[in-house]
């Protein structure tokens, strides 16, 4: 019996599946914290008013629905893991040119494959947004969709100038597109696929050890200076993502992992407790009010303080997912499968659907009236009754799903087989006349 189980440790700690699931969760949590923010904006604080009572989905681990932040934060980690899984791989088996191969491969691709349907997404936007498919969500008493729907263009003239606008301050410093808020994420997943590249170029001979001290290192260097490169969290979560590659090829999961059921839970509820740290009003709630105090005696200067608690605890979570096998099969599910083959759709989509086909079904039977907002007047439709949102909920979950899965096997092979055929070009295995010949001497 005991030998079966330790088979099944084995073969679950064996399986990097478990990543696809939990990148989807964190797709849909995203979602969620959106919808928080448009419709029960009441959960993002921790209570009502310092020491004030206290609901339900205010409390740590329920309010997760709110901690966009910290499921971003799980996002880049994941991208940290994932994209050096097979390279360290190969570096622990020696095989470092094959192992640097990998790297510049997958970087190559990576930024096809994140510039692509961010464009084709944003496109998509811009397009429905001419068309005044926002205007019901613009003038709703939603707080993030009214925030976040853009006007139509004055002409279809300035409406290209304003698509190249959004493509192009996608990818810049500070990054914004109008067209899709949640697109500001995106270069920092591409910078730290470069991170990626970079570290494991520089380490890659180096024995399994040395890179991870050296990794070490450059995670606690990384609080420093990524505040310079416009996110101070993208090094840190990226290095973790690495060490964790490290850790999945290592021995100590299996080794742990008799042990896991005792270690693995309370650092579970830790990692979730931080994931739920407000961005707002932290000494409100005495709970939040005992890390906003720890934060000023152990965060790094440059630490941001709505993402210092939510990182660090998006990193603990992972961790215990890397030492759990029981975490592990369970993230390895079909359905959670499923869920992470969706995720980058869904994270893309999700955004557009609510401002239009979400904004059209619950406020389209409701009468715009007059609100007061900081001594302003406007005219806005006010939010439904809880009975419109247990109808229009799961219709609109159903048709975004499908779209997403539409998307996901209709639409990313398209984009898979043009990054196929730059990749070809581009890397010399179809041959092209070059720019500047190589001399013959």
């Amino acid at each position: 019996m005991s030998a079966a189980v330790d088979n099944g440790h084995k073969n679950s700690l064996q399986d990097t599946s478990w990543a696809d699931g939990l990148r989807g969760i964190a797709a849909l949590f995203v979602m969620f914290s959106h919808m928080t923010m448009a419709f029960a904006r009441w959960i993002v604080i921790p209570s009502y008013g310092k020491n004030g009572p206290v609901y339900l989905m205010q409390r740590p681990i329920f309010r997760l629905v709110a901690s966009g932040a910290a499921w971003v934060a799980v996002f880049v980690i994941l991208s940290g893991f994932v994209n050096s899984l097979k390279a360290v791989k190969l570096a622990r088996a020696g095989q470092t040119e094959p192992a640097l191969s990998n790297l510049a491969t997958s970087s190559f691709r990576r930024s096809f494959r994140l510039v692509l349907p961010a464009t084709a997404a944003t496109t998509l936007s811009w397009f429905i947004t001419q068309l005044g498919a926002y205007h019901t969500a613009k003038a709703s008493d939603a707080y993030w969709l009214y925030t976040t729907s853009p006007n139509p263009s004055a002409s279809w003239g300035t409406a290209v100038e304003d698509l190249v606008y959004a493509i192009r301050t996608t990818w810049t410093y500070n990054p914004e597109n109008p067209y899709d808020q949640p697109q500001w994420a995106l270069l920092y997943l591409l910078q730290g696929s470069m991170f990626v590249f970079t570290a494991l170029l520089v380490t890659i001979n180096l024995t399994p050890r040395w890179r991870v001290l050296t990794l070490m290192v450059l995670y606690f260097w990384s609080w420093n200076w990524g505040v310079k490169l416009g996110d101070p969290m993208v090094g840190p979560n990226v290095f973790t993502g690495i060490m964790l590659t490290e850790l999945n090829h290592s021995e100590y999961p299996l080794r742990f992992a008799k042990f896991s059921p005792i270690f693995v839970p309370p650092l579970l509820v830790c990692g979730l407790v931080f994931m739920s740290f407000p961005s707002q009003f932290q000494d409100w709630a005495p709970w939040s009010d005992l890390l906003l105090r720890w934060y000023w005696k152990l965060a790094p200067r440059n630490a941001e303080l709505m993402r210092f608690w939510p990182t660090l605890g998006a990193q603990i979570l992972t961790l215990t997912v890397v030492m759990s096998p029981h975490l592990r099969r369970a993230l390895s599910h079909r359905w959670f499968i499923w869920l992470g083959k969706i995720s980058f759709p869904l994270y893309l989509l999700h955004g557009s659907f609510m401002r239009s086909i979400l904004a059209w079904m619950l406020f389209s039977r409701q009468q715009i009236t007059e609100m007061e907002e900081e001594g302003h007047k406007y005219m806005r439709y006010p939010l439904p009754g809880k009975a419109t949102f247990v109808v229009v909920m799961p219709t609109f979950m159903v048709i975004l799903f499908t779209a997403t899965h539409f998307w996901a096997t209709k639409v990313e092979p398209l984009f898979g087989r043009i990054t196929k055929m730059a990749e070809d070009v581009m890397l010399g295995k179809i041959e092209t006349n070059t720019a500047l010949p190589v001399r013959k001497d």
